[in-house]
């Protein structure tokens, strides 16, 4: 009997020391976004990359959309306050329609936890266009604001906000910049390839094939510095001091803990380190751009002050 209570310990120590010590149960993670969007596949790369770096048990998903995020972003304020398992994704443009919507929340009302990735903007034309490069496009610009047709997002969109402030780089004023929102990739790529506008302004993702292909011809990167595997000069290579990119921001509920927060920021930390997610930002050309703490805070004050001065010079706000 005695040999067999020794057996049966060190059978319960293996059983103990098997299972998992997640750092988050049951993650509730909020996408206020639709199905198949930009929100929906950070918020699912990183839930799998969380299950597979064992820092979460489970990963459950709830959609919200409207205003780039803002609403969203409310609805989880409202509803997640305390929960250390709950997390919403949030970009550039959650910022800009929480202004333009001037809705009763801002970035930091949630506790923010890490911005993962960006989305640098891209300018491109079709392949049968007159603009070679960047120099040509914007001496036309230059020269004749309005006769250059710039398409992409919705207004007060990152990709409308960046174009407002390559104009201000170079003088043009904002009231004569010719932007027309678009619905969405497809649409944007349609526009540019049947020459309906002059060049367009987006995610690199969204038009790689077409690039691949010879479709489009890729001006310039609005990146900080070179990106790895596009051949095309930066924005402030060229002379224009402008960068401007659509990045994820993960945030944590309102009212957690320091400590619950700090497990966060490990989770999230643990998951971007992992094969899942590491794959993802290679397919899907993400450029890493890990902020957490203080410097995190104070980036997405920046950031309201920046696009709200973008928003009041494009006369939408």
């Amino acid at each position: 009997m005695k040999s067999l209570l020794v057996k049966g310990g060190q059978v319960m120590a293996v059983l103990a020391l098997s299972s998992a010590a997640y750092a988050l149960d049951d993650v509730k993670m909020m996408i206020p976004g639709t199905p198949g969007g930009g929100f929906d596949a950070a918020a699912r790369t990183m839930g799998k990359a969380m299950q597979d770096a064992g820092v979460a048990k489970a990963v459950s998903y709830e959609h919200r959309g409207g205003a780039g995020g803002a609403i969203g972003l409310a609805q989880f304020a409202n509803a997640s306050k305390g929960d250390p398992n709950a997390m919403i994704v949030t970009s550039v443009n959650t910022v800009t329609g929480i202004l333009q919507s001037k809705a009763a929340v801002t970035m930091t009302t949630a506790t923010p936890i890490a911005r993962v990735f960006t989305e640098y903007n891209v300018i491109a034309v079709g392949k049968a266009s007159p603009y070679k490069s960047m120099k040509d496009l914007m001496e036309a610009f230059k020269k004749d604001p309005t006769s250059i047709k710039w398409g992409g997002g919705s207004k007060g969109s990152v990709d409308h906000l960046g174009i407002i402030e390559l104009a201000q780089a170079v003088g043009v004023p904002s009231a004569k910049v010719n932007y027309i929102p678009l619905g969405g990739g497809g649409e944007t790529n349609a526009a540019v390839l049947g020459g309906h506008v002059t060049a367009i302004s987006g995610g690199y993702p969204e038009i790689a094939k077409f690039l691949e292909s010879g479709q489009m011809r890729l001006l310039a990167v609005a990146s900080p510095g070179k990106l790895a595997n596009v051949e095309a000069p930066t924005l402030k290579e060229l002379g224009y001091n402008v960068v401007t990119g659509n990045w994820r921001l993960f945030s944590g509920a309102p009212g957690i803990t320091p400590a619950q927060k700090q497990s966060l920021v490990d989770a999230v930390t643990k998951a971007t380190a992992s094969p899942t997610w590491q794959n993802a930002v290679k397919t899907n050309y993400w450029t890493p751009t890990m902020l957490t703490g203080p410097e995190l805070e104070n980036f997405l004050n920046f950031e309201s002050r920046r696009f709200e001065t973008a928003l009041k010079e494009s006369g939408l706000l």
